[in-house]
């Protein structure tokens, strides 16, 4: 089903280091509906998470894995009115904005597999104890350059299609934050769960789908 818009916790890693890199999306997390407390006003905000792999980038984080691309995520409130900040993001990827039209409904699982450049940098918690990183910017590929195949599995994960053993398979600080949410709440009054549905990265064309 589409999911339609109108660092790591747990274990600690080194962040990724400053600067730009090639980045294909992999993994597209409709979080849901929860409370946000922004500036001292909290609101209720329709959620989702995007994560990118670097496939230059790979390290070994678990010895039986081997190497494994880094990874790199970013939520947004799912919406693209003019001034969100999910559709500044996507016109800065796709180098255009959308038409009226487009922005009504875009199915933004349309991401999954799409490469991009990504700028990252880097920036201190509040009490300066650490170092996180973050998207500075994103753009299209350059011309002539090609981002190398998917690495990670494609992985989607929407209310429409509740998956349990999917939900499951996610770190604990992103599943505690969908189960706040008002989709989930009614998933499991419904009594939701179905099949995954995932798409194989072999299947991933390069020419940007949005």
């Amino acid at each position: 089903m589409p999911i339609i818009a109108s660092n790591n916790g747990g274990t600690s890693y080194e962040p990724i280091a400053s600067g730009s890199y090639a980045a294909r999306c992999y993994s597209m997390i409709h979080i849901g509906t929860i409370e946000e407390t922004i500036l001292g006003t909290t609101k209720k905000l329709n959620k989702v998470r995007i994560t990118w792999e670097l496939p230059t980038e790979l390290k070994v984080f678990k010895e039986e894995n081997g190497e494994q691309p880094q990874v790199i995520s970013k939520e947004f409130t799912l919406s693209l009115h003019e001034k969100a900040t999910l559709r500044n993001f996507l016109k800065n990827w796709r180098g255009k904005d959308f038409t009226d039209e487009e922005a009504k409904a875009f199915d933004i699982e349309k991401l999954v597999g799409a490469p991009c450049m990504i700028n990252i940098t880097h920036k201190l918690s509040k009490d300066q104890s650490k170092t996180y990183a973050e998207i500075g910017s994103i753009s299209p590929m350059p011309k002539g350059m090609t981002c190398p195949n998917q690495i990670n599995p494609s992985f989607v994960w929407t209310y429409e299609d509740f998956d349990l053993n999917k939900f499951n398979s996610l770190p604990d600080y992103i599943r505690n934050k969908m189960i706040n949410s008002d989709e989930f709440k009614l998933a499991v009054t419904n009594g939701q769960e179905h099949e995954s549905h995932e798409t194989p990265a072999s299947q991933i064309d390069d020419d940007l789908p949005f």
